[in-house]
């Protein structure tokens, strides 16, 4: 049977109050009863009683509160609410309308809660007439407060960091894939209307920008002569050949006339083509500088364009990160994963990056090890991205030297692979990623100090001029040399600490060798003596036999 509570926790977005459930038995005994009389205020209001209300203080300490109790944790203003107005009793039942914070409630003040149907109940009459309930407030107070403390929580929820939003790659590599299709569908839309024209054009130029430029170049073929091979060269990067040969095929062309309007819409269509080619290029440019900022060891291991593949499907770079290797393996291919399943065949061996290089350059039979090995290190450089605060080091470059270490890691097991060559040890290539790291910070305070020391020096010049004393000068030197100092003196103890152990150790094995010498002389003596004493037994029987 559910315990009915002797008090009640509220929470609201105005403040938190404490409530004493007046009737306590008929409260246990009549559930439905409650259920109906929390609509009338009348006798609700004499069901429970208001002890102390203590309001939040401002907008910032509403919403701290409400987060906290979000996650289950009892933070100051609960405590001092719930300390001053209840005592540690075993009467005492306080109700509470969330799991977590009754657990928290419970750890830190030692008051038994409860959060059950009757006080789910209560919380929810109080929640109904909780303007009338509690003192100094007003009608339309709480819809107030509520809307502002909703808006102010949600945003909350949704703050991300701007310069590493995974979802700005989600975007771009969408809108990449979209643009590669589109540019291809238009271009040969431009090859085809444009073909009956200049039909040799096609075999002369494959590139589709460079076609699409051509003919918004060229326009009618009769028009192109000596003095265009210039201009034909800059578009074809520097092939004069090449320009030369559209310059004969031009002449000797099997196309039809086509009218002046239609070579106008042919010229535009060509134009649109051209510029969207060049917002494709721009937008790969914005998704390598993007995947280098928010996850920089991934774009290392393989490549941006592969990575930000990989976070777009799986949604996030959370997600990726949370994924197990085996997961990463096969993610893109799942359809395949799923067939092999039901028709009981052959699962796939690789997903999205079989796109990589690597797996790309393994042999057929290596290349399931070669993707399980690679799907491990973009799971670790996954983690390291997302959960590493070192991804930007200190001059606001992005820090992908673990990348770095494990792209040479794939190498070498390619090549253990292809030649047997054995690879090196994963702890030797964390260990050298580390000491990059912290290098690359020394080089970083080097480049500080010397800017510290310059600008020292501009001081010391300033108050030689006003007659005041100079300061001493570069002072983050002499933190590194402090620092370097520290680290040689750590370094000395640890050795001594070590030959004092060694020492010990060698007294130790010499005296317990010692006393085994002792033990087994003793021994050999003893055995000697009753060897001699069991002789002198026997001859004494075999005399008194005689």
């Amino acid at each position: 049977m559910a315990l009915t509570p002797s008090h009640i926790l509220f929470e609201s977005a105005t403040g938190c109050a404490i409530f004493k459930c007046v009737q306590v038995e008929e409260i246990g005994n009549k559930t439905p009863a409650v259920q109906e009389s929390i609509k009338d205020l009348n006798k609700f209001g004499k069901m429970v009683q208001l002890v102390s209300f203590s309001p939040f203080k401002s907008a910032v300490d509403a919403l701290q509160t409400c987060l906290d109790i979000s996650e289950g944790v009892m933070n100051d203003h609960l405590k001092q609410l719930i300390t001053l107005n209840l005592q540690k009793s075993k009467s005492i039942l306080l109700g509470v309308s969330e799991r977590g914070l009754a657990g928290s409630i419970m750890s830190e003040t030692g008051i038994t809660c409860d959060t059950g149907e009757r006080t789910l109940e209560l919380i929810r009459g109080i929640r109904l007439h909780s303007e009338k309930l509690l003192k100094g407030l007003s009608e339309g107070d709480m819809a107030k407060a509520q809307l502002g403390l909703g808006h102010s929580y949600s945003r909350s929820k949704v703050k991300f960091n701007v310069n590493r939003s995974d979802n700005m790659i989600i975007q771009a590599i969408a809108l990449v894939d979209t643009l590669d299709k589109d540019v291809n569908t238009f271009a040969m839309r431009v090859r085809e209307w444009y073909g009956w024209h200049f039909p040799e054009l096609v075999k002369l130029a494959p590139d589709n920008i460079t076609y699409a430029k051509l003919a918004r170049f060229i326009k009618a073929k009769e028009n192109l002569s000596e003095e265009h091979i210039e201009e034909l060269t800059e578009l074809l990067a520097g092939d004069e050949t090449i320009a030369r040969n559209i310059l004969d095929a031009s002449r000797a062309s099997m196309g039809t006339q086509i009218g002046e309007m239609d070579m106008i819409n042919i010229e535009n269509f060509a134009d649109r083509v051209v510029n969207l080619g060049e917002y494709r290029k721009n937008m790969h440019k914005y998704l390598i500088e993007k995947m280098h900022l928010v996850a920089p060891n991934v774009s290392a291991l393989i490549g941006e364009v592969i990575g930000a593949r990989l976070i777009s499907h799986a949604g996030s770079l959370t997600n990726l990160a949370k994924y197990p290797a085996s997961t990463v393996q096969i993610l893109g291919a799942e359809k395949a994963l799923f067939r092999a399943l039901k028709t009981k065949g052959n699962t796939p061996k690789y997903g999205l990056i079989y796109h990589a290089s690597a797996i790309q350059r393994a042999a057929p039979k290596n290349k399931g090890r070669m993707s399980r090995f690679l799907a491990n290190k973009i799971s670790i450089a996954a983690r390291i991205d997302c959960f590493s605060d070192n991804t930007v080091t200190a001059g606001g470059q992005p820090n992908n030297k673990f990348g770095e270490v494990m792209a040479v890691q794939v190498e070498e097991r390619l090549a253990f692979y292809e030649t047997g060559k054995p690879p090196g040890k994963n702890i030797d290539a964390m260990k050298k990623a580390l000491a990059a790291i912290e290098e690359q910070a020394g080089d970083q305070m080097d480049v500080d100090a010397e800017e510290s020391g310059e600008d020292d020096e501009d001081s010391d010049e300033d108050d030689a001029e006003g007659g005041k004393a100079p300061m001493p000068n570069v002072l983050g030197a002499s933190d590194l040399a402090d620092k370097k100092s520290k680290k040689e003196g750590k370094k000395d103890k640890k050795e001594k600490k070590e030959k004092k152990e060694k020492k010990e150790k060698k007294e130790k094995k010499s005296k317990h060798s010692d006393g085994k010498e002792k033990k087994t002389k003793e021994d050999k003596v003893a055995k000697d003596a009753e060897k001699a004493r069991r002789k002198a037994e026997k001859k004494a029987k075999k005399a008194g036999k005689a």
